[in-house]
This record gives C-alpha cells, sequence and structure tokens, in this order.
C-alpha cells in the first residue's frame, strides 16, 4: 500500500511540473470501438478535460443519441436544445450550437439530444450525406481566430451514418480496448471499415491510438489481454492502462469529469497521463513529419 501511495505521489508531481506540447493544428480525433460498454464516452470527456486543464483548447461533438458526454461535461441538451442533429440535418453553423462546458472555459461541447436518434433515417436521402459533420467543422475551425487544438469526436456504438460522418470529419482515430474476454472481438471489422473510409471517402484517417481501460491487475486474463493488445498494435497502444475505478464510474453522474469529480483518484491521474502521451506523441510525430 506504503509503495502504491509513493507510486501515485510520484507520477502526480511529474505531471503538475510537466508542459504538455500544443499541436501546430488541430488533431480531430474520433473514439470508436464497435463493442459497448468499454469506456468510449469516459474516456472522450476525461481526456478532454485533462487537455483543457493542461493548457488546450478542446472541443467534444457528442455524436451518441445517448446524450452521455454532454451529461458528463454539465451540458444542457433537452431535446428542446438545438444540437448536432441540426447541424447534420439542417445545414445549421455549428458556432449556434457549441456550449462550454462547466468543466472547464476551455472545454465546450456540441451536445447530441434524442433527436439524434431519428437522424440515420433521415440522413441517408441528404446530399453528401458522409460529408456533413466535417464541412460544418471545417467551416467553423476556418472562422476561429484562435481554433481548437483538439476535437474528439463520441461516437455511438455501431456503424451507421452517424460514426461514417464521424471518420470523414476527423484525421485519427482512437479505440479504448477493455482488458477482459472478448475485447478484441470485432476490432477486425472496425479495422476494416476504417481502411475503407480511408480508401473512399478520408484519405487521411489513420488509427493512431489505441488505449487500454478496465484495466484490473488482479487478474491474469487483464494482463493477458493488455499483452496481447500490444503485441499487435506496438506503436499505436499507449503505455498508459485505465485502472478499473469507481470514482471513474461515479463522476458522470454529478455531471462532472473524474478529474474535476476527484482529481487525487487513481483514475484520474490515469486519464491526465494518458493525455499527456497523446499529446506528447502528436508532437513528436508532427516533428517527425516536418
Amino acid at each position: 500500500m506504503a509503495d502504491q501511495i509513493a507510486d501515485e505521489t510520484r507520477r502526480r508531481l511529474a505531471l503538475d511540473e510537466a508542459v504538455l506540447p500544443l499541436p501546430p493544428s488541430t488533431r480531430v480525433l474520433t473514439i470508436s470501438n464497435q463493442k459497448g460498454g468499454v469506456g468510449k464516452t469516459t474516456s472522450a470527456v476525461n481526456l478532454a478535460a485533462a487537455l483543457a486543464r493542461a493548457g488546450a483548447r478542446v472541443l467534444v461533438i457528442d455524436l451518441d443519441p445517448q446524450g452521455n458526454a454532454s451529461t458528463a461535461l454539465g451540458v444542457d441538451h433537452r431535446s428542446e436544445r438545438q444540437s448536432v442533429y441540426e447541424v447534420l440535418v439542417s445545414d445549421l453553423p455549428l458556432a449556434e450550437v457549441i456550449q462550454t462546458s462547466s468543466e472547464h472555459e476551455r472545454l465546450d461541447c456540441v451536445p447530441a439530444t434524442i433527436h439524434l436518434a431519428g437522424a440515420e433515417i433521415e440522413l441517408v436521402s441528404l446530399v453528401a450525406r458522409e460529408q456533413r459533420l466535417r464541412r460544418a467543422l471545417d467551416a467553423h475551425l476556418e472562422t476561429m481566430e484562435r481554433p481548437y487544438d483538439y476535437v474528439f469526436i463520441d461516437c455511438p456504438p455501431s456503424l451507421g451514418l452517424l460514426t461514417i460522418n464521424a471518420f470523414v470529419a476527423a484525421r485519427e482515430v482512437l479505440i479504448p480496448i477493455q482488458c477482459e474476454y472478448y475485447a478484441l472481438e470485432g476490432l477486425s471489422q472496425l479495422l476494416s471499415n476504417i481502411e475503407l473510409i480511408e480508401k473512399h471517402l478520408n484519405p487521411e484517417l489513420r488509427l493512431s491510438t489505441i488505449l487500454l481501460t478496465m484495466y484490473d491487475s488482479r487478474t491474469n486474463l487483464a494482463q493477458q489481454v493488455a499483452q496481447e493488445v500490444r503485441d499487435h498494435f506496438p506503436t499505436q497502444t499507449l503505455d498508459t492502462i485505465i485502472p478499473r475505478s469507481v470514482r471513474v464510474s461515479e463522476a458522470p453522474s454529478y455531471g462532472q469529469s473524474v478529474i474535476s469529480y476527484d482529481f487525487a483518484s487513481s483514475g484520474s491521474l490515469s486519464y491526465r497521463e494518458a493525455a499527456a502521451e497523446i499529446a506528447r506523441r502528436g508532437a513528436s510525430e508532427s516533428k517527425e513529419t516536418n
């Protein structure tokens, strides 16, 4: 126990002293996994909150009709509010639906309302139906004096037109994978879908990040799954692992990320470390390409 406390104190001090690099241009990441309950929304919200606290300007686009990311960020998403649904279906400018999260002044959110549940059907008949989110996002970023450093798009757990819009709007894909049985099931299908979208709709898209979530260090299974993922995706998998945490699960019910709900918790510390790793990896990649 004493060793664990000492380790967490050391990690926390390292984070407090670190200055995270900001990307030279906006990084747009879609957080996706066709398997439900793997921590997509939790990861989107907490990574966004951690980066905002570290000095970045961040936008979260909630594309899940359940609106869980909107709830966790303390943003109003009642059915009468204008939301990402109007952006996709009625060409409403993104600026008219963006709300500042109660989480942090540098963290904004495009909320999802229940109307989004019917958007899949309504999008079918629209012109350039796969490009609608990208056009709205690109148009908004061009009008900003200081564009966002990061945009996170939270997807529903299915591959419909909403998720395809997210893939076309993004440049990077972040896949959360839970360290449990069946973790890799369906992943090959998701990867082939990413390849198809890269080939036909968005040549800039790539799988940049895999985040291991719900890790229980007491079980051999979690260690085996983590190792298997690292063997398959050695460069994309973050060193940071998100542990199973009661605090992480509790935070959304208070309309908060775990970072503001319990800053000292192990879940908060892990998400802050994951966010720092994403920031540093992006900075080193941009140096290599220049």
